[in-house]
């Protein structure tokens, strides 16, 4: 009697395990991939900066907003257009309203002798623009030069 008791809970021990497995497995592969995305900006042009927004509106657009992490990371002459009053400054303003993060890099500023009271007040800052690229991209980000 003891060994059929044995016998039958080590079967339904086997059973939770596998049932556990394959729900396991299921939410996986039901579970929504997140994407995840690099932007960079160097030129100090609003075509490309233009660009470059209308890049991150599609990809969210496209794959859903709530299911992409964008970054833009400006640099060097790009830096240019994240100023007060760029031209594009109201559709970073609207970028940063729909999640895309939007970054100045303070070697560039602080080469351009920029302060963050000469910045869109609606950008992030990160100490180096190449180095925050770098990052992300060896953690698995798509990277992107319009």
């Amino acid at each position: 009697m003891k060994r059929r008791n044995l016998v039958h809970s080590a079967a339904l021990t086997a059973t939770a395990t596998l049932l556990v497995a394959t729900n396991a497995q299921g939410a996986t592969a039901n579970s929504q991939k997140r994407y995840k995305i690099v932007i960079q900006v160097s030129d100090n042009d609003p075509a490309k900066w233009n660009l470059a927004l209308n890049n991150a509106r599609n990809v969210q657009e496209d794959v859903g907003a709530t299911d992409v992490d964008v970054e833009i990371v400006a640099y060097g002459p790009g830096i240019g257009m994240l100023k007060f009053g760029a031209p594009v400054g109201d559709r970073v303003h609207d970028a940063v309203k729909t999640g895309i993060r939007v970054v100045a890099c303070q070697n560039t500023m602080r080469a351009q002798k920029l302060t963050q009271e000469d910045m869109n007040p609606n950008v992030g800052y990160v100490p180096a623009g190449v180095t925050e690229i770098m990052k992300k991209q060896s953690e698995g980000w798509a990277y992107l030069r319009p």
